[in-house]
């Protein structure tokens, strides 16, 4: 049920402008017999390629332990040394996540603009009305993301059952009419409606894939439910029903050509109208939270991977780990889409520029498959390019169709992808230069111990514990403490905190401890990419390990840097400032780590980069 609430919103609400935007009059392309069957054709087999065989059956084999979506899949496939492949493999699984940014923003826009439009067949009184209505809607579905994917699934998947048989019912009722329209699962009339339509019909893919727009989401929503219940739901529920629906939706045409202008609301009778319009409102809403939850996923995966700065991320749900709310996010997303709603203005404008990001990213998603296939599944290379060669003819298709849209607004998304990659790639780039950095002007813990040993200092009762990025070298906190105050605690816990590049870790078996002399303890704690590490829960482990530590009598010490830039005018320069004000608004380590406030101590530096 929250599979269904969740995961299929944006495929289940495809219907209201998917064949809407085929018989556009912009694209040249008439609603006749030929047509229609056609372009029912061309709808049927994207479904079933790319969604059940590409994505349910072959992509999310790629799971990650329990994780879906592309930078997962990166992680999984990228090369254990660092080269050519490795840059290769990494810089596209980036690029493809940033690009689902763009896709995130539009989504929620087009989904809840084209439900709203019904209003304006029922009576064109509605018309400026149409804006305002989806703003209000549109602040409703961000306000309410805190209650956590989990409540709002299970509000949902209740909606979406009676939204999909709905829709099937309309759809089967106009194919009982004219069930001529079921000859559109003979390939024949896709092959011949671009025969017949050439440039026209190439055209028209950029609409045509608006049916399968919500893959990529699917995939990436993967650990919100795993793998099966997605499956199980499109198979026995969602896929029967939209085939019907947009099968209706033909058969209307083929009746009345005139029903082209809105053939979703078409196929609703006059007393029906104001419900169905209702009922896909709330079923768009319900279509821009399978792209917001992906988003939630994939910032969380980029963060722990080193590709974002921290930022303040809320568990929803205490059985599921993969269901987080992140409130910057979740608000940048929404002004976004409102910046979308009132520039574009109609579903049709924003559908022109729908496409583009979403194709990019599922033509990298199929070069990432293709290494998954050869060296994870071991498959053998002819069949591993045979099936990858099918899918990028596919992918490079639907991306030359929408590449069409370029101009009419299909930058939007890419703009966007492309300064979100330009963010990751700066925030890795800068947090290597500054751990460079800081190993440089830190000596090996063994000397440091050393020296303590030969040198007079004050003990004072109680823990310390110096939270270390570099787990080998000793903390700049902790050398200043002794350099200036000449005072240390009975008890030292050197602690670092490392994210592995796989979704979960069992901290309990895998925390090191050393401890190279009396009261001095190494400890480097490990946490997967999608775990979030916990200053408490590190705390009890330790206890548990016989390391006493009472957090009353407990003092955090943390390293603050201030990063200078010395560099002239140029792109280095630039970049160096853009690192400097992520890492000043990253979120502290205090809020990040869950430390006690009032138990922390920071120590100031400053880092020329």
């Amino acid at each position: 049920m929250g599979a269904l609430g969740v995961v299929y919103g944006d495929i289940g609400t495809s219907p209201l402008y998917a064949l809407k935007e085929c018989f556009s009059p912009a694209h040249g392309v008439t609603p006749t017999h030929d047509n229609v069957l056609g372009v029912l054709s061309l709808v049927f087999w994207a479904l079933i390629i790319v969604i059940c065989i590409k994505y349910l059956i072959i992509v999310m084999r790629a799971d990650n332990e329990g994780e879906g979506g592309i930078l997962a899949l990166m992680e999984l496939v990228r090369p254990r040394k660092q080269g050519l492949g490795y840059m290769i493999i990494i810089s596209l699984g980036l690029f493809g996540a940033a690009l689902l940014y763009g896709d995130g923003i539009i989504t929620p826009a087009i989904s809840v603009l084209s439900a709203v439009e019904g209003l304006q067949i029922a009576t064109p009184a509605f018309e400026h009305y149409v804006i305002p209505i989806t703003i209000v809607i549109l602040f409703l579905l961000f306000y309410f993301q805190k209650r956590g994917t989990s409540k709002v699934g299970q509000v949902f998947g209740p909606i979406m059952i009676i939204w999909f048989l709905s829709i099937a019912i309309l759809g089967l009722g106009a194919i009982m009419k004219n069930p001529e329209v079921l000859h559109a699962v003979y390939p024949t009339y896709a092959f011949n409606f671009f025969l017949n339509n050439g440039f026209h019909g190439f055209v028209i893919l950029g609409s045509v894939f608006l049916v399968v727009t919500g893959g990529e989401a699917l995939y990436a929503d993967m650990g919100h439910f795993g793998p099966r219940p997605i499956r199980f739901a499109w198979f026995l529920i969602v896929l029967p029903c939209l085939l019907m629906n947009y099968f209706g939706q033909g058969a209307m045409m083929l009746q009345n050509p005139v029903a082209a202008k809105n053939p979703f609301y078409f196929l609703a009778p006059d007393w029906a109208l104001y419900p169905m319009v209702v009922i896909s409102t709330l079923a768009t809403v319900i279509a821009s939270q399978a792209l917001i939850s992906g988003a939630f996923s994939i910032t969380q995966q980029a963060l722990q991977l080193g590709y974002l700065p921290r930022v303040r991320i809320i568990h929803t749900s205490q059985e599921e780990r993969g269901q987080i709310y992140i409130p910057q996010l979740n608000w940048l997303l929404f002004f976004g889409t409102i910046m979308l709603v009132l520039s574009f203005k109609t579903s049709s404008n924003l559908a022109a520029a729908y496409g583009i990001a979403v194709t990019s990213t599922m033509v990298i998603t199929t070069v990432l498959a293709f290494v998954a296939m050869t060296k994870l599944w071991k498959w053998s290379v002819p069949l591993a390019i045979l099936i990858s060669v099918f899918f990028i003819v596919i992918d490079l298709a639907f991306w030359g169709a929408n590449l069409l849209k370029l101009l009419h607004g299909g930058w939007v998304p890419l703009v966007l992808g492309v300064a979100v990659y330009f963010v990751m790639t700066t925030w890795n780039w800068g947090r290597k230069n500054l751990q460079r950095k800081i190993v440089e002007q830190t000596q090996p813990i063994e000397g440091f111990i050393d020296e303590v040993m030969s040198t007079r200092v004050v003990t004072t009762p109680g823990t310390a514990i110096y939270m270390s990025s570099n787990f080998k070298g000793t903390p700049p906190a902790l050398i200043k403490n002794l350099k200036h105050n000449r005072i240390l605690h009975k008890q030292i816990i050197v602690l670092s905190i490392i994210y592995q590049k796989v979704p979960r870790v069992n901290t309990e078996a895998t925390i090191e401890i050393l401890n190279p002399t009396e009261g001095f303890f190494r400890v480097v704690a490990y946490y997967g990419f999608m775990d979030n590490a916990n200053i408490k829960e590190i705390i009890e482990i330790l206890n548990r390990k016989n390391i006493q530590i009472k957090m009353d009598r407990t003092t955090f010490f943390l390293g603050r840097e201030l990063l200078v830039v010395k560099d002239k005018a140029g792109f280095s320069r630039f970049r160096k400032k853009m690192f400097t004000i992520l890492s000043s608004n990253s979120q502290r380590a205090t809020e990040f780590f869950d430390i006690p406030t009032d138990r922390v101590f920071e120590v100031g530096s400053q880092i020329e980069i």
